[in-house]
């Protein structure tokens, strides 16, 4: 029997765990790292502590499950966060900046002249979301540590290659399609880096990861730096792409939305990029070891689970997310409470960085309960605002990620889009992806359909009619409130 270490490198914490060969999660380990917020709008982690998460989580499930039948390592990760490191040490100057960051807003709008020929070339839009305008943040803010990439000493990265970097002691600067193309330095008709948007953003192509396939026997850990194990890192995906492979949705049109920090709607559109004009975006899904590219449209909200993060340790109004069900349901609605979560600005489909939270509609009878259940339901919003602009209406929805093992938020959600929404028996799908991919690079798998099979139903909740009325005067008051969150900052 084989399995694989699957590295899950999420935005407050990474998850490890061990899935078999028949698709089961054996083990599982999570470790958080500190978030750091120095001023408004801005978001960064440090480096060495994404590393130190990823050890523990590592060793967690080890001593649960042993190594000997470990066969390779798979990675997903927050994608669009910048990392610089030291190539020689193996340090960070700087922290992170994470994908959340906004203080590239003044940037993204002094450059809207180029806003056309950068969605052309990278199927994206001009945003602070993406890694391209933090890294030219760095170049202009902080030019000492900018000599340095420039002389070649510092490389770049986002999560995934910085993690590959401390796992093989710095021998490999590797990435793949799914998180360069999130860095709007990666042009989606070559599949490929832009030397035209690495001069744009006066970024060096050299200080940039070489790109390969999704899966396949690439690197090799080095023992000496991670954990006395030398296994292949046979697969890597950034997250929602790697949630997309978890749900194996292999075919043109299978859809997902992860309920993660942030909430991401993905559809697979097959082998050729299809443009949106609706404010979704286009990116490689993956690419096989013979360079054949699946390519998805994704519907990006920044926040969700965030939000719920926040009702615990801003408000501090719960005490963990899994309290957000039963103190939802002590009340029959939101009571006329909206909650527009705009706390890092507002992505698809409205894509407004200057936008803020919102709480709206609070009476003297406001209780917490009523803020909570008004949480989940700005979820559910916030996945019908992107699903309305799908070129295609969708027949169901997979749903994945933390959030989803809450039942009152998947039935919410189903009212809302008058879809059956399918949650499957492991809701960690972005670990599983990871697994899949580094399983069929080293053969654990050897087809898409071997992977489906391994795909088990938990629960579909499907949508109750009687509610559709006031489902859909619940959003109607969410679009209200969104447009008076809108341009406030």
């Amino acid at each position: 029997m084989s399995a694989i270490l699957a590295i899950d490198a999420g935005t407050t914490g990474v998850t490890a765990l061990i899935v078999t060969e028949k698709g089961e999660v054996a083990a599982r380990g999570y470790e958080e790292f500190d978030q750091h917020f120095p001023s408004p709008g801005r978001v960064e982690h440090v480096p060495e502590g994404i590393w130190q998460a990823t050890l523990e989580a590592c060793r967690t499930v080890l001593a649960a499950h042993g190594r000997d039948d470990l066969v390779g390592i798979g990675i997903t990760n927050q994608r669009e966060t910048v990392v610089l490191w030291d190539r020689e040490t193996l340090g960070s100057p700087r922290r992170a900046i994470v994908w959340q960051d906004r203080r590239t807003t003044a940037m993204c709008s002094s450059m809207a002249d180029h806003d056309a020929r950068v969605r052309e070339l990278t199927g994206l839009r001009l945003d602070p979301y993406f890694s391209a305008t933090k890294l030219a943040w760095i170049r202009e803010n902080e030019p000492h540590t900018w000599t340095h990439v420039e002389s070649g000493r510092y490389a770049i990265g986002t999560v995934d290659s910085y993690l590959i970097a401390r796992m093989t002691r710095g021998l490999h600067h590797v990435s793949d399609v799914s998180n360069a193309s999130r860095t709007l330095l990666f042009d989606i008709t070559t599949n490929d880096w832009s030397d035209e948007l690495c001069d744009l953003f006066g970024v060096p192509r050299d200080a940039l990861p070489e790109i390969g396939p999704n899966w396949g026997e690439g690197v090799v850990t080095d023992p000496r730096s991670f954990l006395d194990l030398s296994l292949p890192i046979a697969g890597v995906a950034g997250d929602q792409q790697a949630a997309l492979f978890g749900q194996a949705a292999f075919e043109v049109g299978d859809s997902k939305c992860t309920y993660g920090t942030g909430s991401f709607v993905l559809t697979n559109t097959g082998s050729s990029p299809q443009r949106s004009e609706s404010g979704l975006l286009t990116s490689p899904g993956w690419m096989s070891p013979s360079g054949e590219v699946t390519y998805v449209l994704e519907g990006s909200i920044f926040v969700t689970g965030a939000a719920v993060q926040w009702l615990r340790d801003g408000l501090q109004i719960i005490g963990s997310a899994a309290e957000t069900e039963a103190l939802a349901r002590t009340v029959s609605s939101s009571d006329g409470v909206v909650f527009v979560p705009a706390l890092t600005g507002l992505g698809a489909p409205h894509w407004d960085p200057d936008a803020r939270g919102t709480i709206i509609g609070i009476t003297r009878g406001t209780t917490r309960a009523h803020i909570v259940r008004a949480t989940l339901e700005a979820i559910t919003f916030e996945v019908r605002d992107v699903m309305s602009t799908m070129p295609t209406p969708v027949a169901s929805l997979n749903v994945d990620g933390g959030a989803a093992a809450n039942n009152l938020l998947c039935q919410l959600q189903a009212d809302q889009l008058e879809v059956d929404v399918s949650r499957p028996r492991y809701v960690e799908t972005t670990g599983l992806g990871a697994a899949f991919l580094a399983g069929l690079g080293v053969g654990v798998w050897s087809s898409f359909d071997e992977i489906r099979e391994t795909w088990a139903l938990d629960r579909t909740f499907s949508p109750d009619a009687s509610r559709r009325g006031a489902a859909d005067e619940a959003y109607a008051s969410w679009t209200r409130a969104v447009e008076r969150s809108r341009q406030w900052a």
